[in-house]
């Protein structure tokens, strides 16, 4: 049976790309399209979490928003995965550094995605999953990264399900475990992505650092994101 559309995505099947850049701001999906891509359509407005489908370079992808936090891009992204047979989903959004190592418009690769959300529950596992990125596609935008001069840092992220926290300091206990920066989708996705046998990884343009009182102004982070937007096409 078929079990497109979904309740979240208007598209049909043959609508959506094998390879989906996902960022979490619909708008920005519908910046890549008009700035990216070719012969492009918009293939969903439900809820207005637009995505579109078109052509980079002789590549089919499609674009499509996925919402803030990991219950929403859950919900997308299992969507896609297991009703729609795509293959990879490369996350691209903004984060805030906690390393000093990471500077403003810095590209994170997040090689692995830790969290304090409890999504991993629901595989009742007997013991804690650690969600990665695939090997390839992150060797892929680090490579790319370096070829066009784009600075580039791989590490392991921090996927939180709070932006506003009661207990700010605990920003500072995950500095020790050398976490880059922080976000709040990606261990989501790579769960999903794991449990579907499917690819997934979540790049992100460093807008801030919260623990700095550091950030960066509109239009950079403009430049910044179209920065990792490069990468992002050439890895996908």
């Amino acid at each position: 049976m078929n079990k497109t559309p979904t309740p979240h995505i208007g598209a049909e099947k043959d609508q959506i790309a094998k390879t989906v850049l996902m960022p979490g701001d619909p708008l920005r999906a519908k910046y890549i399209a008009e700035n990216f891509l070719e012969n492009y359509e918009c293939v969903n407005q439900v809820r207005n979490m637009l995505a579109f489908t078109g052509e980079y370079q002789g590549k089919r992808i499609t674009v499509a928003g996925g919402g803030m936090g990991m219950p929403s891009v859950g919900i997308y992204t299992y969507e896609l995965f297991h009703f729609y047979e795509v293959d990879q989903i490369i996350r691209i959004g903004t984060a805030g550094t906690l390393s000093d190592k990471v500077r403003l418009r810095d590209v994170v690769v997040g090689i692995g995605a830790s969290t304090d959300s409890s999504y991993a529950a629901q595989y009742h596992l007997p013991g804690t999953f650690a969600p990665i990125a695939d090997f390839e596609l992150a060797r892929k935008a680090v490579e790319t990264g370096e070829r066009l001069g784009i600075r580039t840092v791989a590490g392991n992220i921090l996927s939180s399900d709070l932006f506003y926290n009661d207990h700010g300091e605990d920003l500072t206990k995950w500095v020790k475990m050398g976490i880059l920066a922080v976000e709040m989708e990606a261990a989501a996705l790579y769960m999903n992505a794991a449990r579907a046998g499917k690819k997934a990884l979540c790049m992100l343009t460093i807008s801030d650092a919260p623990l700095r009182s550091e950030a960066l102004s509109a239009e950079e982070r403009q430049t910044g994101f179209t920065d990792m937007m490069k990468i992002a096409l050439e890895t996908a």
